[in-house]
């Protein structure tokens, strides 16, 4: 399956849209493959009733559906010139090149070239990865992505909280986590309603391994995470910043935070103009267990760690190609980007280059573009594949409303 998000089609500006291509089965006997084409769009109501009321709208040729045909013909040769969208799972955000907010039924007719040059203009990788979740038959992979972004079974409840509290030690005696102390460079928000914030939502909204999960593949909602955001930072670098964590100002290195038993620094760094850091602040109120799955994590070696790192992503309030092309599924991160980890004292830093992948850098792109109008949530984790780390828990947990790009401060002020 291919999936094309596209910002704006032709000459109808700021218009979300996304081309779905689904293979479908090749009836014996036949020798060419078949593919079922679908395309959703927004279409502004202005435009809508100005191109509707022309009068010019008179010949097939000047009409939806002939420029539609034309685009679909345009994609076929697209892909024809792109071996890497033949790829069974494969997705990409392209930006189309249209100046023009409104339109007129003339200007159907040059709808299909300038939706060709708009995807051509645009590198294409089939570089991305997903969770890789047990099961390699057909079947299974057809009902895992017909429900990619959308999840139509009922959320089960986690059944016990000590599940997840058995990862920090019994033992250790617990500090208070005293969030007035943690100062980050992005503000707390009290509610959804506020603009350019972060809030840490619960798990409830993100789907995760169950119990059984080796034997039915049945999935419950996340529970309470394990850590707690304690604050934000939301940064712009001239390039890519690893190891945040040790420059002199990070909160890791202020004395709130030297005295916190463990703290985990996701460092999510975005490609674009100028590059932004992303950087996640969880903490534990004690030490984490030496015979836990998180301790197996953090002394592990990179390749380990590379495939048990989860990221799970999830648009609550936006554009629904935006929210197509994010898509719900969990993403093990080290398979899809690079990922450098780093552990001193009492933190853990991850720092994740989305610019490592076309795929991830382009479909980042699409998000940022509207994203002072989106509300996104992030849920990470460690994958369980063993019995005896069943069921999965959340690490940490946040929701990010509505950022403004121009907030971000430089790094070190």
């Amino acid at each position: 399956m291919v999936v094309l998000a596209v910002e704006g089609i032709g000459r109808w500006r700021h218009i979300a849209s996304t081309w779905e291509i689904r293979n479908l089965n090749t009836p014996m006997g036949a020798d060419r493959p078949r593919c079922l084409v679908s395309h959703t769009l927004e279409i502004n109501s202005a435009s809508w009733y100005r191109w509707k009321n022309s009068q010019q709208c008179t010949k097939f040729e000047k009409s939806v559906p002939y420029a539609l045909l034309c685009q679909v013909a345009g994609l076929k040769e697209y892909i024809g010139a792109n071996p890497a969208l033949l790829q069974q799972y494969s997705t990409t955000a392209v930006r189309s090149h249209g100046s023009n907010p409104s339109m007129t039924g003339s200007d159907f007719a040059e709808l299909q070239d300038e939706f060709y040059d708009a995807i051509a203009a645009e590198p294409v990788s089939s570089d991305d990865e997903s969770d890789d979740d047990k099961g390699s038959d057909e079947e299974h992979k057809v009902k895992l992505k017909n429900v990619s972004w959308a999840i139509s079974n009922v959320a089960l409840k986690r059944p016990a909280a000590q599940d997840v509290r058995k990862e920090l030690d019994p033992n250790a005696s617990s500090v208070t986590i005293d969030v007035s102390d943690m100062h980050g460079s992005l503000r707390r928000g009290e509610d959804d309603k506020e603009t350019d914030c972060w809030t840490s939502p619960s798990g409830e909204g993100f789907m995760i391994r169950g119990k059984n999960y080796l034997k039915d593949n049945s999935k419950v909602a996340g529970g309470d995470p394990l850590l707690k955001l304690i604050a934000v930072d939301w940064l712009k670098v001239d390039k890519t910043a690893d190891r945040i964590a040790l420059h002199h100002r990070n909160l890791v290195q202020s004395e709130a935070g030297k005295k916190l038993p463990f703290v985990l620094v996701f460092n999510l760094q975005v490609p674009a103009k100028p590059n932004y850091s992303l950087v996640l602040y969880y903490a534990s109120d004690r030490a984490v267990s030496k015979d836990s799955l998180l301790a197996k994590f953090l002394d592990g070696d990179d390749t380990f760690r590379d495939t048990r790192f989860k990221l799970i992503p999830s648009i609550v309030e936006g554009y629904w190609m935006v929210k197509r092309a994010v898509g719900t599924k969990a993403c093990l991160l080290g398979k899809a980007v690079t990922c450098k980890y780093f552990k001193q004292d009492n933190f853990f830093e991850i720092d994740v280059d989305i610019g490592s992948s076309s795929v991830a850098r382009s479909v980042i792109g699409l998000v940022l573009g509207y994203v002072t109008s989106l509300v996104v949530d992030l849920a990470i984790l460690i994958e369980a594949k063993e019995e005896a780390e069943l069921p999965e828990y959340l690490l940490g947990t946040v929701r990010l409303n509505r950022l403004k790009p121009e907030s971000a401060v430089p790094l070190g002020v």
